[in-house]
């Protein structure tokens, strides 16, 4: 009971009191009063209580009468202190802030020798993301002079700028899965939100500070550690400016302008343990200035842009490109300008923010091959532990992993199209093998995954025969 005590105590010093009427932290308020049911009020609210209570004419006891006669009055309820205990006690910490640590001027947030180099951030990426070599590079650099930067911002009178990031590529090349790995080997809180939910203030939807209070959601509620993290804004193309519409846009330009000092450094008021502000949702102060943001999208038909451009630069002549040249060329998004993003619809204070922009390659069918069977959780080795559980060996011949590429290529959605395919054969060897205890290896061939055959499978039996073989071919003299 005692060390229950003590535990409680230690998480409270840790998080800061808010107050229940102004939802201001202890660090904006001052001291609290601690009411019964967790409940803690601030000395200027309090005072602010009994002034009202002291100087106003209202006769209470007669309205409390008048109340008690009017049966079943409508909109008018008294607070019920005993379902906000119900409520702070199953979520203590939901809508509580980290206390900040005493900062010293001569002491760095991070380690510059704790940071990894940029080789071995991308050493790391290799051995989960296929291919992407270019792009892989960039972020690693990014990352590492980023995280420098906040290491060293209290050492030197040289400030060095933010490294926010526009990663463009086609669906199912891995971008978000690039981030998300990249976090988890850094060990930082990772922020993942979707742009496409995010709306001017005042309107049905996200607002822009969400992205900053899942972040804070993300490390604990830690204002400190919050504000070194990563935060990544997927379908960012989908703010792009409308064209040719009459109506007000409320998630397209505005949202981007909302954005600019959101990107570029400032203290936002963050709504704790909610996605929007209202009058129950406690705020707290966030410094953006060395969070990492890094944008990434599709960008549809950003391609026409690209080729129209690069068509205009000889169109007529002896000497001029044909109009087809660049149809079938697969890395046409690596030519890619800040020009073609601004026709395609983002606003050039928006892209002036984002000063590292690269590509990622459209997915060829050796990267699929190796995106099933090399990285350290790989779809068929996923499948392989499965059935490893059965205990029967799974194996996959070159010649049906190559049929699965070409599967997953007519699809034209990159990685994800792979799931879906195995999935689909898998269905039937997954639902017949647990039925055969004898069953020991089953190996996928072309024919099985192209529907014009089965799958070979080798009983136990068979396979103790020709270990029993091999043994006493060996035995002989």
């Amino acid at each position: 009971m005692s060390e229950n005590i003590e535990n409680n105590n230690h998480q409270d010093e840790k998080y800061q009191d808010i107050c229940y009427i102004c939802h201001r932290t202890e660090e904006k308020a001052g001291k609290m009063v601690h009411l019964p049911n967790n409940i803690c009020v601030c000395a200027d609210c309090m005072q602010r209580t009994f002034d009202t209570m002291n100087n106003s004419n209202f006769d209470y006891e007669n309205m409390m009468r008048n109340m008690q006669n009017i049966p079943n009055m409508p909109n008018i309820s008294m607070i019920n202190l005993s379902d906000l205990a119900n409520f702070t006690q199953t979520k203590p910490n939901a809508q509580k802030v980290k206390k900040k640590k005493p900062k010293d001027g001569k002491k760095p947030v991070l380690d510059i020798k704790s940071i990894p180099a940029p080789h071995k951030i991308k050493a790391s990426l290799d051995e989960y993301v296929v291919g992407q070599e270019q792009a892989k590079k960039v972020i690693s650099v990014a990352v590492y002079n980023h995280y420098k930067r906040v290491a060293t911002q209290t050492m030197d009178e040289i400030e060095i700028e933010k490294s926010n990031m526009l990663m463009i590529g086609p669906t199912g090349s891995g971008k978000t899965f690039l981030v998300k790995t990249l976090a988890r080997l850094l060990d930082v809180p990772l922020a993942i939100t979707d742009a496409t939910s995010l709306t001017e203030a005042g309107y049905i939807g996200d607002d822009i500070e969400s992205v900053v209070s899942k972040l804070l959601a993300a490390a604990d509620n830690d204002v400190e550690r919050a504000e070194h993290g990563i935060i990544f804004i997927d379908e960012i193309d989908k703010i792009a400016k409308k064209k040719n519409t009459n109506q007000r846009d409320v998630s397209g330009e505005s949202v981007q302008q909302g954005m600019l000092k959101l990107l570029e450094g400032s203290e936002v008021e963050v709504p704790i343990g909610a996605n929007s502000k209202n009058a129950m949702v406690p705020l707290t102060t966030v410094n953006t200035k060395d969070i990492l943001f890094i944008c990434g999208g599709a960008f549809p038909d950003l391609e026409e842009i690209i080729k129209e451009r690069l068509n205009k630069a000889a169109s007529i002549g002896f000497k001029a490109d044909l109009k087809d040249k660049y149809d079938n060329d697969p890395n046409l998004l690596s030519k890619v300008t800040v020009e073609d993003i601004r026709k395609f619809g983002m606003i050039p204070e928006f892209l002036g923010r984002l000063p590292i922009i690269y590509t990622l390659d459209a997915l060829s069918k050796d990267m699929l091959v190796k995106v099933l069977s090399e990285p350290k959780n790989a779809i068929l080795k996923q499948y392989q532990k499965l059935l490893e559980l059965d205990e029967v060996k799974l194996q996959f011949e070159q010649d049906a992993l190559e049929a699965i590429a070409e599967k997953a290529l007519e699809k034209k959605t990159g990685a994800r199209a792979l799931r879906a395919i195995i999935e689909e054969f898998m269905l039937d060897i997954m639902y017949e093998i647990p039925k055969d205890d004898d069953i020991g290896t089953v190996t996928i061939t072309r024919e099985y995954i192209e529907h014009k055959g089965a799958p070979r499978i080798e009983m136990r039996s068979t396979e103790r025969a020709k270990e029993n073989q091999v043994q006493l071919a060996k035995a002989k003299p």
